[in-house]
């Protein structure tokens, strides 16, 4: 279907205003045969439903670009989730328009961002101002999201207010007097927002938890933390369930599962991990294949639907790693001691067990609810040691697992695969616990030996599950999916990376091959990360969802997780699913499932997103903490952003993003070419453009905003 849906997005973005019939299309991509046209048909409507395409009275379907003449038959009303950006600008996600519809900030009214809210729409736009999208007013909040706030707390005269960390949250949130007794100026307090429907009053609010000071480090993470509505603590009913939970594996159980105690299983984790969810083992065959074994621990054992803990799960979604603190989806009785896959314990398992040849090709799986015994656990640099040096404990089965994972990984790149190689910072901190070094992460052989082998486990299982069907529909199932990228960022990045020299043909819609190739060319060169960054905003998010559509990126036709349960709630539910699936599910329980499975989707990809942004956020944190203590110096860096108001800079080394703002460019009035990506100065044509490397120095910082300030001392480097 993946390769289906690729061939038909391409045709009709080729021949935007073509209208045709499914039996007219089906000719002119080469589609024969009943089931690959009934594929096809599925297709059109799936496309037609999620504004992809329209379809008129004759059942002839078109480009999705001429659907706004057919809008003024909708409703001028429309429901959606709102957003808004740091410049206050309001966008509304509707269900059944194709755009989002855009909000100006004088009509946004009483209504947060993440709000349910009702918009009223403006008369269409004129013909020059259709490709902006609709445009409405906010005339009815349905739900709100938003509850509690963190902020800053300002003492006035007569009055105390709020200031939002958040700079989507427009307004500033006012206290009674007494309310500011329970902390200090200056600090940093989370507020429990009263109700608020006077757009011409501002919101007010109670304290709930005063941080501690403003700008302190450690205060700010654990305002990121709270900001993003993060639980500091598990209730007291999950904390008692798992509590309750037996140390010990009844014999019962044990007699019910496969018996891989015998096999030699080891983990392979960061130095610092305290929980261990994945065990390796990878045995020689009689003939000459290797049985891989991926060994996942059962947290669907200790998890039953529906339970407190099941629940609790479901709400996280995952587990969300700060810089200096992690908060994880499971209580710790189950996450570090009952479900980790320690050394010289017993432990229950779901394992994937696949026979492959040498060059990477599965001949043949089976997947089974196990108990494993770890031999030993290995941080990854012990695993690159011996991989290096050729010896040490366990060398055989790593070394083997390494040729292994290196085929594996050719025959991705053959089909396809991206590798994206995105550089990531690791902190060093004093016994303060405030940071003293920053040092870019080194993706070693060894990280890449795990990560092969937990992609291969994720593609069998979502394979096995996907060919599944029952009276002609697929069981329901959660698929980890990522769309084709938008043909018109595309376009963007061919011409954005011809001018240092490098080229991307998007004449015919660019597969990821091509795209691959593209970072090949690149690597090693002064502009990799910078083209990396730009490609990686031309891709689509990866999502869960209960429909497959194919992995772009990897390349994949099936793809899932099952690989980390005890930090990922998607990954616990594909255990469930593959643990029913062993038998004939009844009709009525796959009706079940097919009825909530989008909830589910929709919920672990809302509660993923919130952790990569607060995960981002708190190294931001850290990283301003450390430019602290280098005010004035001066560093090399590259230009990784330009916007109208000023270059974004990040530091060699360092991976510190700072702003040079274009205020500061003295020397010129300076007009922003968007499609270049640059700064050109209209007097003297000077310009500054995405790869630039040059040299900054450190002016200012701001704690609270995570904001670092730069001054352009000079331009080492042109990439152009």
């Amino acid at each position: 279907m993946h390769d289906l849906r690729g061939s038909v997005l391409k045709y009709f973005s080729g021949h935007p205003r073509t209208r045709s019939t499914v039996k007219d299309l089906a000719k002119r991509i080469n589609v024969s045969g009943k089931d690959q046209f009934r594929s096809l048909r599925t297709l059109m409507e799936e496309l037609e439903r999620t504004g992809v395409l329209v379809a008129d009275a004759h059942g002839r379907f078109s480009y999705a670009r001429q659907r706004h003449r057919a809008e003024h038959t909708k409703p001028r009303v429309a429901t959606g989730r709102l957003s808004i950006t740091r410049r206050g600008l309001g966008f509304v996600k509707a269900d059944g328009w194709e755009r989002d519809i855009r909000i100006a900030p004088r009509f946004l009214h009483a209504a947060f961002s993440g709000d349910l809210v009702e918009v009223a729409l403006f008369a269409e736009p004129r013909a020059h101002r259709r490709d902006e999208g609709p445009e409405g007013e906010i005339v009815r909040v349905l739900e709100r999201t938003l509850t509690r706030v963190t902020g800053r707390l300002e003492m006035r005269k007569d009055f105390a207010i709020v200031i939002p960390d958040d700079e989507r949250v427009p307004r500033d949130i006012y206290l009674t007097p007494g309310e500011a007794q329970k902390a200090r100026s200056g600090d940093k307090v989370v507020v429990e927002l009263e109700p608020w429907e006077d757009e011409h009053l501002n919101p007010g609010g109670t304290i709930v938890e005063v941080l501690g000071p403003a700008g302190d480090a450690r205060v700010e993470v654990l305002s990121v933390a709270r900001s993003f509505g993060l639980p500091p603590a598990f209730p007291g009913a999950v904390e008692h369930a798992a509590a309750g939970l037996p140390g010990t594996i009844p014999a019962d159980e044990l007699s019910r599962r496969l018996d891989l105690r015998s096999s030699t299983c080891v983990t392979i984790d960061p130095e610092d991990a305290k929980d261990f969810d994945d065990a390796l083992s990878c045995e020689v065959l009689p003939n000459g294949n290797l049985k891989l074994g991926v060994h996942i621990a059962d947290v669907s054992y200790y998890v039953r639907e529906e339970s407190e803990l099941d629940r609790e799960a479901y709400t996280r979604g995952t587990s969300v790693y700060l810089v200096n603190e992690v908060i994880p989806m499971l209580p710790e009785r189950l996450s570090n001691d009952l479900c980790s896959l320690r050394p010289d314990s017993d432990r229950l398992t779901y394992s994937a067990l696949m026979e492959v040849t040498k060059d990477g090709k599965v001949e043949a799986y089976q997947f089974a609810r196990s108990v494993i015994h770890s031999a030993r656990r290995f941080a990854y640099e012990e695993v690159q040691s011996i991989l290096e040096k050729g010896k040490g404990d366990h060398a055989d089965l790593l070394l083997r697992l390494n040729g292994l994972a290196k085929q594996l990984y050719k025959r991705r790149r053959k089909t396809g695969s991206l590798d994206f190689d995105t550089a990531e910072a690791k902190f060093r901190f004093d016994a303060q616990g405030l940071p003293s070094q920053i040092v870019k992460k080194v993706r070693l052989d060894a990280h890449r030996l795990v990560e092969e082998c937990m992609l291969l486990a994720n593609k069998v299982v979502a394979q096995h599950v996907a060919h599944m069907k029952t009276g002609g529909e697929p069981y329901p199932f959660l698929y980890r999916v990522h769309d084709l990228p938008n043909p018109e960022r595309l376009k963007d990045l061919g011409t954005f990376v011809k001018q240092f020299g490098f080229s991307l043909d998007v004449k015919n819609g660019v597969s990821s091959r091509a795209l691959q190739k593209l970072l090949d060319d690149v690597k090693g060169t002064e502009v990799e990360d910078v083209i990396h960054d730009v490609a990686l905003r031309t891709m689509a998010k990866a999502v869960y969802a209960e429909k497959n559509i194919g992995h772009y990126g990897l390349g994949f036709r099936h793809y899932a997780h099952f690989t980390s349960p005890i930090r990922r709630y998607p990954d616990l539910i594909v255990h469930r699913l593959l643990a029913e699936y062993a038998t004939t599910p009844a009709s009525a329980r796959l009706a079940h499932l097919r009825e909530i499975m989008p909830d589910v989707a929709r919920q672990s990809s809302d509660r993923e997103r919130v952790a990569v942004e607060a995960e981002r956020e708190s190294v931001k944190v850290m990283q301003i903490e450390y430019m602290k203590r280098h005010i004035g110096d001066e560093f090399e860096g590259v230009i990784t952003g330009v916007t109208d108001f000023g270059l974004f800079v990040e530091l060699h080394d360092l991976l510190i993003q700072g702003l040079v703002h274009v205020r500061d460019l003295d020397d010129d009035y300076y007009l922003f070419d968007e499609k270049q990506y640059a700064l050109k100065g209209r007097s003297r044509g000077r310009q500054y453009r995405l790869g630039d490397v040059v040299r900054v120095r450190t002016v200012s910082v701001n704690a609270e905003s995570r904001e670092l300030n730069l001054a352009l001392v000079a331009v080492t480097t042109r990439n152009f």
